[in-house]
């Protein structure tokens, strides 16, 4: 699984951003944003042995990605439901489920939703919201 990027100059800086996550960070070089936008998804992860890789692309785009799928998919998750301010419960009722249990294994990735299923998911924490499946090619 893989997030798109952009990065660009402004001012003296690089500036990094991931849309889907609502993220961005900065760095003194293109190199430097790449190396922070790395760090700070693996710090936002919290989780031993997680790596993010960096695909660079054209005109300033990029994706993150990593093997550990489920944890892409965990912290899109609880990304998505915090920039909405909703708590565990709140997304569970959204859900029509009556423990918030159900919804938080996939936030603490120990469940691997289908792809009907993390589209219910990605409804109830950002329902005003289309997220769209690009491919890319690997290179």
């Amino acid at each position: 699984m893989r997030f798109s990027g952009k990065v660009y100059k402004d001012g003296q800086f690089w500036l990094a951003e991931i849309p889907i996550l609502d993220a961005m960070t900065q760095g003194h070089t293109r190199k430097d944003a790449f190396e922070m936008v790395a760090d700070m998804l693996e710090t936002m992860v919290n989780k031993e042995g997680f790596k993010i890789q960096i695909f660079k692309g054209n005109h300033g785009e990029f994706e993150v990605g990593s093997i550990d799928y489920r944890a892409m998919i965990s912290l899109l998750l609880i990304r998505k439901r915090e920039l909405s301010g909703l708590s565990l419960s709140q997304v569970a009722e959204r859900l029509g489920v009556s423990s918030p249990n159900a919804y938080a294994r996939y936030e603490q990735g120990h469940s691997d939703p289908t792809i009907e299923k993390l589209n219910r998911l990605l409804s109830a924490v950002c329902p005003n919201t289309e997220i769209v499946i690009n491919e890319s090619i690997l290179v």
